[in-house]
């Protein structure tokens, strides 16, 4: 599976690629920071430097299994002469190397390479320009790291499903309305606030009526999806009213209203439809 996706260096958009959860960043695009119109150009000055190439060959030998060291000496003894030439295509047809590759196509054609590589391109054309590179990159993958959580989230239940689904145990309900006891109460943990805000419920109150499987894990791990979406954004809008400095009470109505909200927006428009979840949850409205 590929993903595509792009950072922005000093008004350079910089092709990013992730293969098999390998990320790959277009060193044709980083090029494009020496010779705007032959970008292939400063890539393969580059690899003629006998350093470049011990440097390639040495990654290929610790994280490719399959890396053709035979193939690879003749190029390290021959690096950096007069009459040295590389091109990133020769050298992954050579050696077997999985740290580049060369892409056809008129949008997102080109040479990639793994961060570790390109990095060293970055530094070789600008160490200045490397630093911003490296910045960028941290950056989108901070922003991943928050969508993994989503789909960590996601990946939670989705791996309960089969037991959900024999089992009568855990209803799936709608987000209740909170009554005017539950809305007094002071919840100790901030967790707490989140699933009565969600649930209704605390996870004291809920192991307590269900003892069978809170031996194997909590409220959370035996919801549906909808509700952890709405959960993982819950969790963010809590944190910015913390910040202001909104009372425990009052984050609590506010939570309770905006997950309710949240969950009609959901079901009116399907968004789950295709997994049945959807369906599960209205049959079974309180």
């Amino acid at each position: 599976m590929e993903v595509k996706t792009e950072i922005v260096v000093e008004k350079r958009k910089i092709g990013v690629i992730r293969i098999d959860g390998r990320e790959y960043i277009s060193l044709t695009d980083l090029a494009r920071y020496a010779d705007e119109e032959e970008p292939r150009l400063p890539i393969r000055d580059w690899m003629r430097s006998k350093e470049i190439i011990s440097y390639l060959g040495l990654w290929e030998k610790i994280n490719n299994t399959n890396f053709k060291g035979g193939e690879f000496a003749p190029f390290k003894n021959e690096a950096g002469s007069n009459t040295f030439k590389m091109s990133p295509q020769k050298w992954i047809k050579a050696t077997g190397a999985i740290g580049m590759i060369s892409k056809s196509g008129k949008y997102d054609g080109g040479t990639y390479a793994v961060p570790d590589i390109a990095f060293e391109f970055a530094s070789w054309l600008s160490p200045e320009f490397k630093l911003y590179v490296i910045q960028e990159f941290q950056r989108l993958k901070k922003n991943e790291a928050y969508r993994d959580k989503i789909d960590w989230q996601a990946n939670r239940v989705l791996a309960k499903i089969n037991y959900l689904v024999h089992t009568d145990a855990v209803r799936n309900f709608i987000v209740p309305t909170l009554t005017e006891k539950q809305k007094r109460f002071v919840y100790a943990e901030e967790a707490d606030v989140l699933n009565m805000a969600l649930f209704g419920i605390t996870a004291k109150e809920w192991r307590d009526k269900n003892p069978d499987l809170a031996d194997k894990g909590n409220i959370r791990d035996y919801t549906d999806l909808l509700h952890l979406v709405v959960l993982n954004n819950l969790e963010n809008i809590n944190a910015e009213l913390i910040k202001m400095g909104m009372p425990q009470s009052e984050r609590l109505i506010k939570l309770n209203n905006i997950a309710i909200g949240q969950m009609e927006i959901f079901r009116n428009n399907k968004v789950l439809d295709d997994l049945g979840y959807i369906g599960n949850v209205a049959e079974n409205k309180n």
